[in-house]
């Protein structure tokens, strides 16, 4: 995975000016993994087809972590595991983000703007 994205693509999940279309409980999957778990969430344009032959999305060698998921975790001021380990690899620098981007400051807020 790699950590070079500084701005949350178009149609991002993690964007406030996007109209919502996740579940609540796909967000709060994701919040687990990102906090809990301390995973990766890969930029959904940056992920390739798995290969079960299924409709699922993976991330492969040249995937990019979601800017989005990163600026969140970075307002909440908990990065998780996998970007201290980048950062410390030089792999990651936070300072770069545009934290200016419309993303959701927190999971609760996220939760709340989608419809079920």
């Amino acid at each position: 995975m790699n950590f070079n994205l500084t701005r949350p693509c178009d149609n991002c999940p993690f964007r406030t000016d996007v109209r919502p279309y996740l579940k609540k409980a796909r967000v709060k999957e994701i919040e687990r993994c990102l906090v809990d778990a301390q995973g990766t969430f890969p930029c959904h344009k940056t992920t390739v087809d798995s290969e079960d032959g299924e409709d699922d999305l993976m991330a492969g060698p040249k995937s990019e972590h979601c800017a989005g998921a990163m600026i969140l975790l970075e307002c909440l001021e908990r990065p998780n595991q996998m970007m201290r380990i980048a950062e410390r690899l030089r792999m990651y620098d936070f300072t770069k983000l545009d934290m200016r981007s419309p993303v959701f400051k927190t999971f609760t807020a996220m939760r709340k703007a989608q419809t079920s």
